[in-house]
């Protein structure tokens, strides 16, 4: 078990019970579209590089958007565990996620209406290192499922709002 998780789990749990009107954050990332299909994103001191495969049009210099989902659901779900774990006194020695999405392509590329853009399902299988009883990694699921942030971005709508500005260049500047 790690002590610095279990105190930081500790110390937000109460200082959030007593505060509950400091319980908001804010997280922001900003990108821009470079050659092509790639993209660099700006989140707090990192840049992301984001890309397609060849066979979407990208140079395949980076992760794709959909596999960065990918990537933030296990992730996710590896810190989830590893937070409560602690929290809860569960020895958890390791955790890893191993996850695949399918997409229909002819979603994104409007060769049938009917057919959503994004995931048509999402399998993932979370293997822990422990030496706590199963009915302890059980009990341990349930409440990661219950508290993972980006799990349930995935499984509940989100409100997006998703608003244009237009820059136009004027005739002086363009010359």
């Amino acid at each position: 078990m790690s002590f610095r998780f279990k105190t930081a789990f500790d110390s937000t749990n109460a200082a959030l019970s007593a505060e509950p009107g400091n319980a908001r954050a804010k997280f922001a990332a900003r990108s821009r579209l470079g050659e092509g299909v790639n993209s660099n994103v700006a989140i707090r001191q990192f840049n992301v590089a984001v890309d397609e495969p060849e066979v979407l049009g990208g140079t395949d210099t980076a992760p794709n958007p959909v596999e960065y989902i990918l990537a933030a659901l296990g992730s996710c779900q590896e810190i989830t565990y590893r937070l409560y774990a602690d929290a809860l006194g569960i020895p958890v020695n390791g955790v890893s996620v191993r996850i695949e999405g399918d997409i229909d392509l002819r979603g994104l590329f409007n060769v049938d209406k009917s057919v959503r853009p994004g995931f048509q399902g999402i399998v993932a299988e979370v293997t822990i290192d422990s030496t706590a009883p199963e009915q302890d990694l059980l009990r341990l699921k349930s409440i990661v499922d219950r508290h993972c942030p980006v799990l349930d971005i995935l499984r509940n709508p989100t409100p997006v709002e998703l608003d244009l500005r237009h820059n136009k260049v004027s005739e002086l500047e363009a010359v």
